[in-house]
């Protein structure tokens, strides 16, 4: 299944390919030919695969955040006040390489009370700065038990944030909602009543990976 936020990108490079694949038929002979034709066949598959949406089994608990995204834990780690949640908490940070899937989904019941698009550079996603410093879109969500923050972040290679949340939406965890081109990163806030359930350099799937576990059940 591809997903519905890579339909134009994918349709704009498959017109690009053709265009390349016509031209290095009728222009050129040999050994171009032949790599031309190599190369634009990978960018396509490349981009077949980056865009695939598999489905995900979402756990049925309320008490639990799991992740927005695929990939490595960059991070798990104590944090100050955050804008949104409004004390101290914990912070993890999951690094989406451009072979991971890159469709993000919700992270927990709720209702969307802030949203946020920063402009910003383009550092390294797996720089601890780029929370701060990086493009991003910012969110969150008033659940039952609290306020969860969470982020998207572009890295060095990402330039395009996809989102369709709107403030006052009623959210339902591992539904989608969005996604990042071409390698990026999300960040997931809580206070610390909540229970980190992952650590650095683990793997997580989005909409199943339990990232954090309230004990108010």
């Amino acid at each position: 299944m591809i997903t519905k936020y890579g339909y134009s990108t994918l349709f704009t490079l498959l017109i690009i390919c053709i265009i390349i694949i016509t031209t290095g038929i009728f222009f050129t002979s040999g050994l171009l030919k032949i790599l031309i034709i190599i190369f634009s066949t990978f960018l396509v598959l490349f981009s077949l695969n980056f865009f695939r949406d598999p489905e995900r089994n979402t756990p049925q608990a309320d008490n639990i955040v799991v992740s927005p995204a695929d990939g490595r834990v960059l991070f798990v780690k104590k944090i100050n006040v955050n804008k949104y949640v409004n004390e101290e908490g914990t912070q993890i940070s999951i690094f989406m390489s451009p072979l991971n899937v890159h469709v993000n989904r919700i992270p927990i019941n709720g209702k969307i009370e802030f949203i946020e698009y920063i402009k910003g550079k383009y550092i390294a996603a797996f720089e601890d700065k780029a929370s701060e410093e990086n493009e991003r879109s910012e969110f969150g969500i008033k659940s039952k038990y609290g306020k969860v923050f969470f982020t998207q972040v572009a890295g060095f290679v990402a330039r395009r944030i996809v989102y369709t949340l709107k403030i006052g939406d009623d959210v339902t965890m591992g539904n989608r909602f969005g996604m990042i081109k071409f390698g990026s990163r999300v960040d997931v806030v809580v206070n610390n009543k909540w229970e980190a359930k992952v650590k650095k350099d683990d793997i997580v799937k989005a909409g199943e990976t339990i990232l954090f576990e309230h004990p108010g059940k």
